[in-house]
């Protein structure tokens, strides 16, 4: 799963984590309002309700409760999560920590300042509510309403025993005493105020019943029949009957005669609706008082909890918001991070997909396009490299085929910058200036070159000064290990293409071969002519001393050994001449080779056959390899070129020796390569650049001609001969001839 994929994820669970957060929070603001509402109408109860229980008080109380832990819960939530995030180095969670802070002790710090305010004036509001002026006023109400009943009920009583008293001061009712006692009754009843009089009989009959012209008799109820019972029974009574015009008053009070009960009198007083609401209103507000009284701390835990509430709503709010402005900052910031990342590691195709229009959505379009250009530019700059490449590699091939020009070139070249360094040397310079140190390259030519060598380069620098030319050449003699060799050496000034001076190179060219070759042809023009001069008159000369010595070896019989002596060393001097002759003719007049398939290894058997037989005292070993294949040779030279070698290495062995033959073929050079090993005198240094050359002879009676010969042969050939000491003693001699007209053997 990719990083795209992971973000994609993370951003879907933050928006069902946030919708979450939404609900709960907008189902707590209703909840809070719906309560709100419900405490805030707790106190307007109209009579008919006398108070809200304890049950919806406590449920209140504890509804809110567990609203405050939820918020305590959603705010703590959020705090414990950002200090997560900023523990954790989550990218933006201090811009984050910092907005939210922010915005809660934005919103905190009046909220907190209203909150005690606010609970200020509850805390008064409530204390006023419920304080002791209050109680008393609602108790004296309660009293003087009671009072108002007791009073109403004792005079109903009073009148009642006063009418009694007079009923029965009549033993046997007649027409006319009931006539005087009527009378008598609704008198009193006018006086007094009375709403009805009755007077009932022992057996529970009405005798009379008097009503006051101001009541509707239907605002009045019949007597209560267990009291009139109680009353004939002689108990007092006194009850209160609510109508729908108003409460009844009555009092049922029995009639003695003597201690007997001869009847009962009822006396009501009826009271009005308006004054009985006005009694009940002082009785349900006392005891809605009394309620409160004892749900007073409960009240104001509840207004306390729901201003707690509402403050942590803010402060969740404020969090939320907090969150959500630095969402708005961190997400795009936290996106523009990654996508820093993906293109750090070489993502050019990251791309921010966020819709904004604001300076944020701004920086996002800009990134996607800084990436595209990276992207178009890292494309036009992979071309590029590819052709930098490309063109590198033509030039990295062209320095490697000059540096392997250089290292195969027979003439060497050294070039130094113009501080005198040595930036380039190759093989052929190393080996003709005896160069043997590895790390030459930077170094100043001065500390590199020998003496002599440094003061010939700084001998023609100076005279190139002085001249005012860029090339100058010279031919200079430089001593090696083992000879000394001649040099050509081209010293040639370079220069940049606006003539700015960069060093110089200079080309040393072995020209010991050239003056090699150049004294061969002479020799051999010499020797031709020695031939021609010499050779005519050998013959003449040869001829008459046989003669002579034919004719008159007999007639000097006093001097006749010394004529013979003389004829004689006249005859053997002209045949040494003559092979001295032929030996220069042999030089001068080299015929060319005529290569034909030739077994290399049977040339060798045969030229040391030749040689093993009559030298006894040398030990001949032979190690021939047999993949040499078929060769391209002329076998009569290549057998004469062996035997002249073998001729000096047998003559380098005075008394018992070995001589080795050897064949060997390198088939990564394709080289056949012929050693002749002996054991003998050696070769001095000195004298190994000269062995080649013609008339130079370590041997008494040698002519100087032998390797020479062998020498042009090789050459003829196509191949190389050199000479190296053979350790312990004595001298190698190796021929290598090329390959290139092979044939399978």
């Amino acid at each position: 799963m990719d990083n795209k994929s992971i973000d994609v994820i993370k951003e879907a669970a933050d928006i069902r984590r946030q919708k979450r957060e939404r609900y709960i929070i907008f189902a707590i603001a209703i909840l809070i309002v719906v309560l709100t509402y419900a405490e805030i109408h707790i106190s307007n109860i109209n009579t008919r309700l006398p108070f809200a229980t304890n049950i919806l008080v406590f449920s209140l109380i504890n509804i809110q409760i567990i609203l405050l832990i939820l918020l305590v819960f959603l705010a703590m939530r959020n705090f414990v999560k950002l200090a997560f995030e900023r523990r954790s180095r989550v990218m933006g969670s201090k811009l984050r920590t910092k907005l939210v802070a922010a915005f809660v002790l934005l919103s905190i710090v009046p909220t907190l300042l209203l909150f005690f305010t606010v609970i200020g004036f509850i805390n008064k509001s409530i204390e006023s509510w419920f304080g002791i002026k209050l109680e008393d006023s609602l108790q004296s109400s309660i009293e003087v309403a009671q009072g108002y009943y007791n009073n109403t009920s004792e005079k109903a009583s009073y009148f009642a025993r006063q009418i009694g008293l007079k009923v029965a001061q009549y033993d046997n009712l007649t027409d006319e005493d009931m006539e005087t006692l009527r009378n008598y009754i609704d008198e009193k009843r006018d006086e007094n105020n009375i709403s009805a009089v009755e007077v009932f009989s022992s057996s529970g009959e009405r005798l009379i019943y008097s009503i006051s012209s101001s009541i509707n008799p239907n605002m009045l109820s019949g007597v209560n029949e267990n009291a009139l019972i109680d009353a004939l029974k002689g108990n007092q009574t006194s009850h209160a009957q609510t109508l729908d015009k108003g409460d009844v008053i009555s009092a049922v009070v029995p009639i003695y005669h003597g201690n007997t009960v001869t009847g009962a009198v009822t006396v009501s007083f009826h009271m009005p609706n308006p004054v009985i609401e006005r009694i009940k209103d002082i009785s349900s507000t006392f005891e809605a008082y009394k309620q409160l009284k004892v749900l007073k701390t409960p009240v104001k835990a509840i207004y306390f909890t729901t201003l707690l509430i509402v403050t942590l709503v803010i402060v969740v709010l404020a969090t939320w918001i907090g969150y959500y402005l630095a969402k708005q900052i961190t997400i795009p910031i936290q996106k523009l991070a990654d996508a820093t990342n993906a293109v750090a590691g070489g993502n050019l195709d990251y791309k921010i997909n966020m819709e904004s229009r604001d300076e944020i959505g701004s920086l996002v379009k800009s990134f996607n396009k800084m990436t595209e250009d990276l992207r178009l530019n890292k494309s036009m700059i992979e071309e590029t490299n590819i052709d930098l490449k490309r063109t590198n590699l033509e030039l990295e091939q062209r320095r490697n085929y000059m540096e392997i020009v250089l290292a195969n070139i027979a003439a060497g070249v050294i070039s130094i910058d113009k501080g005198g360094r040595i930036t380039t040397i190759n093989k052929a310079a190393r080996e003709l200036l005896s160069i043997n140190t590895d790390n030459v390259m930077g170094k100043n030519y001065k500390e590199v070159l020998k003496p002599r060598d440094e003061e010939i380069l700084r001998d023609m620098i100076k005279e190139m000064n002085e001249l005012g030319v860029e090339i100058i050449e010279r031919q200079a003699k430089i001593k090696l290990k083992d000879n000394t060799v001649t040099l050509l050496v081209n010293l040639t000034m370079l220069k940049d293409e606006d003539g700015r001076y960069l060093g110089m190179v200079a080309v040393l060219d072995d020209l010991s071969h050239l003056l090699k070759t150049q004294r061969m042809m002479a020799w051999k023009e010499v020797a031709q002519r020695i031939a021609h001069e010499i050779k005519n008159p050998l013959t003449p000369i040869q001829l008459s001393a046989q003669r002579l010595r034919k004719k008159y070896i007999g007639r000097f019989a006093d001097d006749g050994h010394t004529f013979e002596e003389c004829t004689k060393t006249i005859i053997h001097q002209v045949e040494e001449l003559k092979t001295l002759v032929n030996e220069f003719s042999s030089f001068a007049r080299m015929p060319a080779a005529n290569p034909t398939p030739n077994n290399i290894n049977e040339i060798v058997n045969e030229a040391v056959a030749l040689y093993r037989a009559g030298n006894k005292h040398i030990e001949f070993k032979e190690a021939l390899d047999s993949s040499i294949p078929i060769m391209e040779v002329d076998r009569d030279q290549m057998k004469r070129a062996l035997i002249n070698i073998l001729d000096n290495s047998v003559a380098a062995i005075e008394k018992e020796g070995v001589i080795s033959v050897l064949t060997s073929h390198d088939k990564t050079f394709r080289l056949a390569r012929i050693e002749v090993i002996d054991t003998g005198c050696g070769i001095p240094p000195e004298d190994k650049a000269k062995l080649f050359e013609p008339y130079f002879s370590r041997k008494k009676s040698g002519t100087g001609l032998g390797l020479a010969i062998v020498n042009n042969i090789i050459a003829d050939h196509n191949g190389f001969i050199r000479v190296k000491d053979n350790i312990p003693r004595g001298t190698r001699f190796i021929i290598e001839l090329p390959v290139k007209g092979a044939i399978a053997a």
